[in-house]
């Protein structure tokens, strides 16, 4: 493990534990008030245990896929992980305070009455520490469960030890997905550990007795204060907050290994030609995540591909225009500008299309050269396909369309960098790869040409937000002095060192910006 490596696992881990203490925090905070107005209300307890229960049964990433278009609450970062995190921490919180209200002997709350206690006093000197070890219980569920849970906020932007593990699953790297899955579980079982000693502590003070008044008072007074302004934090935190130092620049990638190697070098070539301190934020999974991360200034910029900004940003037709690569670029940039307000740069001098793959043992025994040619035998080929090139509009329901294509069952979807192994492996016989990728020659497969030009020009391309670009003019000559620093070739060569080699993305640029 490196010494960077290392840093990152603390700073990611930070990033975790805050996620997963403000869910729960804000979970309790909203449990015990509402699971005490229920208790004694049979039909709104149904009701509650109802909805909650429902929440769990949604799968979490598509909890984290439903709050991206929801306001205020919603979009990308922190805040939609924290929603979604309380949301899945209230039942066990709820079941484990109710469970455990409903268990108490009702000769034991009559006798307090008859002690002259009144209801409030019996709930809090009688109810409550009774109900307090099957609480500590769900709250010790919840705690675990939000740890889990919380690795898939790193497909929204919301950092955490999920970095790692989507990025370990985008290259393959079992060495990222080990930073990132054991310290996740040495989380929870350190969570699990303090909560279990805190419950003892709570039930052995409860017999004890109890404090003066005057110390109670300042204990609640204390707890309320931490419990709004926690509440405050979490609500309010990127709302509130400015976009960072003054001196600070966000560079913004997708979940592959080219788009971080992409981040990567903008962000060394930026630390070294200004005086600009960058943060990185490669984990960002998706085409639109990118693209709102910039368009709102989560991040400062990121390299988009022209082919991907023409018909999946702004949504245009691809025409037989659309693979003519300056003429595409210029159109792209107009409509980013007046769109967005966003800037496009020149090409960084390479082309990341689409690729079509198959065996080359399997091309070369049938004789295919061509798309066209492979639409006849992939009949009974097996297909698989990334999540996004399943729905985009230049993926594969044009491609289907304009050749026709049928497989012997609907094509299977799969993590992209998955793919590429399925089909060395002979799980699969045809995917949609990237045309740069190292694991092409590597794994001895075959692109097939694209004969009837469905897919676009996809030159890679900077984009930033223009806002920032006016806060920090000297970006500007920087990112102009890459134009057409990167061949396919070189891009190919990088990708290899990642996929194959498993150097980390930040040496393998380090050392072809040393060389060139």
């Amino acid at each position: 493990m490196t010494a960077e490596l290392a840093r990152e696992i603390i700073f990611r881990s930070g990033e975790h534990l805050v996620l997963v203490a403000s869910s729960v925090a804000l979970a309790l905070l909203i449990a015990l008030p509402l699971g005490l107005a229920i208790q004694a209300h049979p039909r709104w307890r149904r009701l509650v245990l109802g909805l909650a229960n429902a929440v769990q049964t949604i799968p979490s990433l598509a909890i984290f896929g439903l709050l991206l278009t929801v306001p205020l609450l919603g979009g990308i970062g922190s805040t939609p992980a924290v929603v979604a995190l309380t949301l899945y921490a209230l039942l066990p919180l709820l079941r484990g305070l109710l469970t455990g209200l409903q268990q108490v002997p009702p000769g034991l709350k009559q006798a307090g009455q008859a002690l002259g206690l009144s209801g409030g006093q019996v709930l809090r000197y009688v109810e409550l520490p009774l109900a307090l070890p099957s609480l500590m219980a769900g709250l010790r569920v919840a705690a675990v469960i939000s740890v889990g849970v919380a690795t898939i906020g790193a497909a929204i932007g919301a950092g955490g030890l999920g970095v790692f593990i989507f990025r370990g699953i985008a290259t393959v790297n079992n060495t990222l997905l080990l930073a990132g899955a054991l310290p996740a579980a040495a989380i929870a079982l350190a969570a699990d550990a303090c909560l279990g000693a805190l419950e003892t502590h709570l039930t052995q003070g409860s017999r004890q007795p109890r404090p003066r008044p005057w110390l109670r008072r300042r204990w609640a007074l204390a707890s309320a204060l931490i419990g709004a302004a926690l509440l405050a934090i979490v609500l309010g935190w990127h709302q509130l907050a400015p976009p960072g130092p003054a001196g600070l620049v966000v560079i913004g990638a997708k979940g592959f290994t080219e788009q971080q190697l992409l981040g990567e070098l903008l962000a060394q070539e930026i630390e070294e030609h200004t005086s600009l301190q960058v943060r990185r934020e490669f984990s960002l999974g998706s085409t639109f995540l990118c693209h709102e991360a910039v368009r709102q200034g989560r991040v400062d910029g990121y390299v988009e591909y022209t082919g991907t900004a023409w018909s999946v940003i702004l949504k245009q037709p691809s025409g037989p225009g659309a693979s003519d690569r300056a003429s595409l670029w210029n159109r792209a940039r107009r409509l980013y500008a007046e769109r967005y307000g966003l800037r496009m740069f020149p090409s960084l001098g390479f082309e990341n299309t689409f690729a079509i793959l198959i065996r080359r043992a399997q091309g070369q025994q049938l004789g295919l050269r061509t798309i066209s040619q492979a639409v006849l035998p992939a009949r009974r080929w097996r297909a698989a396909f990334g999540y996004e090139f399943l729905n985009r509009g230049d993926g594969y329901p044009g491609l289907e369309s304009r050749y026709g294509l049928r497989f012997a069952a609907p094509p299977t979807a799969m993590d992209l960098g998955l793919t590429y192994r399925a089909l060395a492996d002979g799980r699969v016989d045809l995917i949609a790869g990237d045309s740069t990728s190292g694991l092409i020659p590597a794994l001895k497969l075959q692109v097939l040409l694209d004969d009837r030009h469905y897919f676009p020009a996809y030159d890679a391309v900077p984009v930033f937000n223009a806002v920032s670009l006016e806060r920090h003019p000297e970006l500007v000559p920087v990112l102009e002095n890459l134009a057409g620093r990167i061949s396919a070739v070189t891009m190919q060569q990088l990708n290899a060192a990642v996929d194959l080699e498993h150097q980390s993305p930040e040496l393998v640029v380090r050392r072809w910006r040393q060389d060139h």
